[in-house]
């Protein structure tokens, strides 16, 4: 092992080793904490040399599309950009959300060497194994830093330089980065400042872009504390409804701007203006705004906030209403609810946003939608959303699930019969489940279970908006929505002949494709929905200890949404009123921790005690119960003792039927 390769190894477990050790300044603090978290929780190893994670074609095209209109609006930006910093040697990268390389801009020149150092396209830098870098490690804190030379955890990497800021949505949600990372660069990490500078400020102008984008028909207020220059580059930016209620804020925005200290408001809604209204922020009604902010520049255009801050203001009205008017007609009235009916459903995942942004638009169009995803992740609750967001909401909304119901009976329950129709059947005959949504949308759930012989005569209402009851001779019109889902590849059931493709044609006239749980990164949101919900009907506690939320944010939820869901119902009923701490979860949640790395040669225990791989060598009861003893049932420093992370520590005290004192009590 070179002089080198070992000096980087022992840096590394020195920090590893020593959480006291201080940093020289905030960019090197993030920088150890990702070399503590690439041993203590990735297992990485910093003496390999890992070949560069590379997306299939498949993979890549996926997460392009899924960033369809994010690549478009940063593509701009990145192209101004690389016209600044390609005479330097610099290339650019666009990631999404989990680290992929979803654009690129470099110089061919260097093409060999910039693959090789897995500088291109379709790249995968995320730190879970890739180790420290400028984008994984970016992504990991959501904070802007410089990953220098050094910096790097692996030694295969440590020649690159690498400056990545994270890119958020208007709600707050996290969708990629922008990474600027350079094959060589001199030594000091001072040399990557202009470097630094200039991917922050093209990241928010990237953001401030997606922005308008996003609410190019909504009203726009820029706030800035330079009178003339606030028309061009606003600082602050909200995006505002006819109403008056605040449905975006950029960034510098959600940071800055709080609510008026109301009694009547939570903590959680102070500190957060989105989904309030404009006075809650000013005082002032946004036609007051529109009225001081029409284009004077003066004194006058200065707005103040609740706290007596103020800002030069100038206000962009959408292509849509030139002046401020108050609309009365039904379609107006109707964007909000679309909006706020399936907004519920997301809490700032991108992937989600955009689905739901257009599941909006697909609100009270004659177009069929098809629902895919895998088992529990929200189908059904999509569909009924999207009924509860349209016109049709006072009429029925009828689930079918068509892998429940047996062969022998689908017909009769879809298609209805009339009386006499067959020996034990109703004397009056019965309504069709597709004759009850008349007026309603019918949700035809697991449609890829569904006969090919009902499939023909599914199609036949598809296409003539009429239902023909088994044993009758007239058809009935029907007038209905249809949303389809499954779980199952259609196309593939169409190659397989178990699938009609003239219905399948018929069905998707759009597709809305449900992210799995694992994959999103609202998770946080969704748990506390859902335990607010379900400790409201149990009437129960609905505290969350930070341990049990920890372990429900890594767990992988094969189960999607509906495991989550009955998680938290377990938990409650176990509870029993208390906090749901973490023995208070299913088994398989704790089974399912993360283990503590294994020590190796150099990660053995530094405080004097036996490593943590010993314990199993040793009465594992009788050294636990010491050191929690010894510790006064801290569990963090127990853990910190014996090497192990908290988790493995409460999961080894359910396994020996060790209790603390507060859950004796």
């Amino acid at each position: 092992m070179s002089i080198v390769v070992e000096q980087h190894i022992q840096t590394i477990l020195r920090v590893v080793h020593s959480p006291q050790l201080p940093a020289l300044d905030a960019n090197t603090a993030l920088i150890h904490r990702s070399w503590r978290r690439c041993v203590r929780e990735h297992e990485l190893d910093p003496t390999l040399l890992p070949d560069v994670r590379i997306e299939t074609s498949t993979r890549l095209r996926e997460c392009r599309q899924l960033n369809e209109e994010y690549l478009h609006v940063a593509r701009a930006g990145m192209e101004q950009l690389y016209k600044h910093v390609s005479a330097l040697g610099y290339v650019l990268m666009l990631t999404d959300a989990e680290g992929v390389t979803i654009d690129y801009i470099g110089n061919d020149t260097w093409d060999a060497s910039l693959k090789r150092a897995g500088l291109l396209l379709g790249a995968n830098w995320n730190e879970v194994h890739a180790g420290t870098n400028g984008i994984g490690t970016c992504i990991a804190e959501r904070n802007t830093l410089t990953c220098h030379r050094e910096d790097h955890f692996y030694i295969g990497n440590v020649g690159l330089s690498c400056t990545c800021t994270p890119l958020f949505d208007p709600h707050g949600g996290f969708l990629g980065a922008l990474d600027i990372s350079a094959l060589s660069s001199p030594d000091a990490r001072e040399s990557q400042h202009l470097a630094r500078h200039l991917t922050v400020l093209y990241g928010r102008m990237i953001e401030d872009a997606n922005f308008m984008h996003q609410f190019r028909d909504q009203w726009i207020l820029r706030l800035g504390t330079a009178g003339p220059l606030v028309d061009v580059c606003g600082e602050l930016m909200l995006a505002v409804d006819r109403d008056g209620r605040i449905v975006g804020a950029n960034t510098d925005a959600r940071r800055y701007l709080r609510l008026l200290d109301s009694a009547g408001l939570t903590r959680e809604a102070r500190a957060s203006v989105v989904g309030s209204h404009l006075s809650g922020v000013f005082g002032s009604r946004i036609d007051a705004i529109w009225r001081l902010t029409k284009g004077t520049g003066d004194a006058s255009s200065i707005v103040t906030t609740w706290d007596g801050q103020g800002y030069h203001a100038s206000m962009i009205a959408p292509k849509t209403a030139p002046r401020w008017q108050r609309s009365n007609d039904s379609e107006a009235q109707a964007n909000p609810r679309k909006h706020d009916v399936l907004a519920r459903l997301g809490g700032g995942d991108a992937r989600m946003s955009t689905l739901l942004e257009r599941a909006a638009r697909l609100v009270d169009k004659p177009i069929s939608i098809l629902i895919q995803g895998d088992t529990g992740t929200g189908k059904e609750v999509l569909a009924r959303a999207l009924h509860d967001a349209s016109r049709r909401a006072a009429a029925a909304f009828v689930a079918v699930n068509c892998a429940a119901i047996p062969e022998s009976l689908i017909e009769s329950e879809l298609f209805g019969y009339t009386a006499g129709t067959f020996t034990g059947a109703r004397s009056k005959g019965m309504k069709g489940l597709i004759q009850r949504s008349d007026g309603g949308t019918l949700f035809l759930d697991e449609i890829g279970d569904m006969p090919l012989l009902l499939q023909t005569r599914l199609l036949r209402v598809l296409a003539e908006r009429e239902v023909l009851p088994l044993g009758a001779e007239k058809p009935v019109a029907v007038d209905l929505h249809v949303v389809a889902a499954s779980h199952r590849d259609l196309r593939r059931q169409i190659v397989a002949g178990t699938f009609r493709e003239d219905l399948y044609y018929r069905l998707c006239g759009a597709t809305l494709a449900l992210p799995p749980l694992r994959e999103r990164s609202d998770k946080d949101f969704l748990i506390e929905t859902i335990l607010q919900a379900e400790a409201s009907a149990m009437n129960a506690n609905a505290a969350l200890a930070d341990d049990a939320r920890e372990l429900l944010l890594r767990y992988d939820w094969p189960g999607n949404v509906r495991e989550l869901r009955n998680a938290l119902r377990f938990a409650l009923s176990i509870a029993d009123g208390e906090a749901i701490d973490v023995w208070h979860l299913p088994q398989e949640i704790l089974d399912a921790a993360e283990p503590p790395p294994e020590p190796t040669g150099f990660a053995l225990s530094h405080s004097g005690h036996e490593p943590a791989a010993a314990i199993c060598a040793l009465d594992e009861r009788a050294l636990l119960l010491a050191t929690l003893r010894r510790h006064r049932w801290n569990i963090s420093d127990a853990a910190r003792e014996l090497g192990l992370c908290r988790a493995t520590i409460y999961r080894r005290m359910k396994r020996h039927g060790i209790l603390s004192p507060t859950q004796l009590s």
